[in-house]
């Protein structure tokens, strides 16, 4: 079976502390700069899943720098280079202490909450009378707290952000410029490749006085799609759409009863599992990049990574 990533313990030159999160391990490197390594660890539910799903850190590697190559125009992001498959090099920020989610239609979370009778999101009111899956008539921000690993982000309102001074009314006024100009143009990239892109997630940080656009954008991982060509059919029938997102994975573990909630167990990944959702992956990143996807050779990932990395941080 192929390997996947779950764990790395590298010393790269430079190195002064690593940061293990949910799916990456970011390496700090002299203050300066990060190095991020996108491994095969799966998450859900803010739980992190018993076993990684080979080739899912290269997808979301390939396209979160796809992306972030293509937003240079609307606002700086971080990345300096990727020197491998499964890392993106870039300069070191200091994050906000916010996610800003961004929502083009009511479904996932925000459906489930409204389902059982909330009308207001994050401080947005939604009316009555909303079903599944319908388009809102201008995307929606609705913000989140970051939380620590094993704990749930908590949506937030923007006045509750300014009220606790977790970001200047000057900075936040930057954060909604962006997160708006970057939706709309992930909005038309899917378009071009048959999909909506329903709601996303963009993380940002500062360094010298300047905001720059941080993390992963636009993978499945951090978005949801769905097929552009059988939205309204599906919609008018009330049936659910076909998605290009990590929800699947979620709907997989509801149906074995968890919900990353106390005292439930997370369902056996058994390998038919795992390569299903790897393959799944793949399906991803081909609809979404509209390229192949390059299955390189996973059995010496650790040693392929250090020697790239190792090799860009001592030519720069």
């Amino acid at each position: 079976m192929k390997k996947a990533l779950v764990k790395t313990d590298f010393n790269f030159p430079g190195q002064k502390s690593v940061y293990h999160g949910k799916v990456r391990d970011v390496y700090n490197i002299n203050d300066e700069l990060l190095v991020m390594v996108a491994t095969d660890r799966i998450s859900a539910f803010d739980v992190v899943l018993p076993e990684g799903i080979p080739y899912k850190g290269q997808m979301l590697n390939q396209i979160a720098a796809g992306f972030l190559d293509a937003t240079t125009d609307i606002c700086p992001n971080w990345k300096l280079a990727s020197p491998d498959p499964m890392v993106t090099v870039g300069v070191q920020c200091e994050g906000f202490p916010v996610e800003m989610i961004v929502r083009g239609y009511l479904c996932g979370s925000a459906w489930r909450a409204y389902k059982s009778g909330v009308r207001e999101i994050c401080g947005i009111k939604i009316p009555d009378g909303m079903r599944e899956n319908e388009r809102f008539p201008e995307p929606i921000i609705t913000p989140t707290t970051k939380a620590a690993i094993g704990m749930h982000d908590e949506d937030i309102s923007k006045e509750e952000i300014l009220k606790q001074g977790l970001v200047s009314a000057e900075d936040y006024e930057v954060l909604e410029k962006y997160t708006t100009a970057l939706f709309k143009r992930g909005t038309e990239i899917a378009a071009k490749r048959g999909l909506i892109l329903v709601d996303t997630k963009y993380e940002f940080g500062h360094r010298n006085g300047k905001i720059y656009l941080i993390d992963e954008i636009h993978t499945p991982d951090s978005s949801r799609y769905f097929y552009a060509e059988d939205y309204e059919e599906r919609f008018k029938a009330g049936e659910a759409q076909k998605q290009l997102s990590k929800e699947f994975v979620r709907e997989w573990l509801m149906e074995n009863g968890f919900q990353g909630k106390e005292g439930q167990k997370v369902p056996e990944m058994t390998p038919a599992i795992i390569e299903g959702i790897s393959e799944r992956y793949i399906e991803l990143y081909e609809h979404i990049t509209g390229e192949a996807f390059d299955r390189g050779n996973t059995d010496n990932l650790l040693q392929r990574i250090e020697d790239n990395v190792t090799a860009y941080l001592t030519a720069k």
